[in-house]
């Protein structure tokens, strides 16, 4: 059953920004891996693609050389896919190029809105929908040998977390005590961590956007319960975190 108090234990800190940088272990192969397609063409020669297990539209964009990246691709398969572009099955037959008019039409009004927002300085989303906050940033006690470093979210297991602002993932595997995380390196320098991960949905070197599903929530690692643990930082390196709440206000997230 869960319950809305899950936190994490306070992990041994790993220093080296290499090790952020690079780590994708093998035993996080399955999650954050995809399979290769039993049908592969370029978007250049305007093929076809055939989703296979563990694939995802960022996935299979990045691979592939779509130009517009995923939110293209969705365009030109909406009908395939559907209304979640999360949920793509596997033997689906995606175009690789040119989409209908009517999907490309949307596309473009979708692409105006995220600019309109940056503008107003509100580009950032929240990493999970609902949940309930439990240990803040800097909490003391038992759990943290210097404090919390991150915001946690309390939500069940299987909860969809998504990228709070667009960039690169940088890591994406197993994180000893933060169990399997994703962090994402932003385009204004910043790093955004998501940990206690029971699924991951992108690999390293995936470019995302504000509110893509990276992976889902769990209870790895070292926590008491299943949760969320959000961090951002200033620099790749442990030891650099600030205040996520305060963070994704400044960005729009939160009131």
């Amino acid at each position: 059953m869960f319950s809305p108090t899950g936190r994490h234990r306070a992990p041994r800190r790993r220093s080296g920004a290499g090790r952020l940088l690079t780590r994708a272990s093998t035993a996080a192969a399955t999650l954050a891996l995809p399979v290769v397609g039993a049908s592969v063409a370029s978007a250049a020669d305007g093929g076809t693609y055939t989703v296979a297990p563990g694939d995802s539209l960022s996935e299979i964009a990045a691979k592939q050389g779509v130009k517009g990246g995923w939110t293209k691709l969705y365009a030109s398969n909406r009908s395939a896919v559907g209304g979640d572009p999360d949920l793509i099955k596997v033997g689906t037959k995606l175009k690789l190029s040119g989409p209908a008019a009517a999907p490309q039409r949307r596309s473009s009004r979708a692409a105006e809105r995220p600019a309109v927002r940056a503008a107003a300085g509100n580009d950032a989303v929240r990493p999970v929908r609902g949940g309930t906050l439990t240990a803040g940033f800097g909490a003391g006690g038992g759990h943290w040998a210097n404090g919390h470093t991150g915001q946690d979210f309390a939500v069940p297991v299987g909860t969809a977390v998504r990228a709070a602002r667009g960039g690169t993932v940088v890591t994406a595997g197993w994180g000893g005590a933060f169990g399997y995380e994703v962090v994402v390196r932003h385009h204004s320098g910043s790093y955004t961590q998501y940990a206690h991960l029971s699924q991951i949905r992108v690999p390293v070197g995936a470019t995302v956007d504000a509110g893509e599903r990276i992976g889902r929530s769990g209870a790895t690692g070292n926590v008491t319960g299943p949760h969320l643990h959000f961090e951002v930082r200033s620099t790749p390196a442990h030891g650099s975190a600030v205040d996520p709440m305060a963070w994704l206000r400044r960005h729009g997230a939160f009131d």
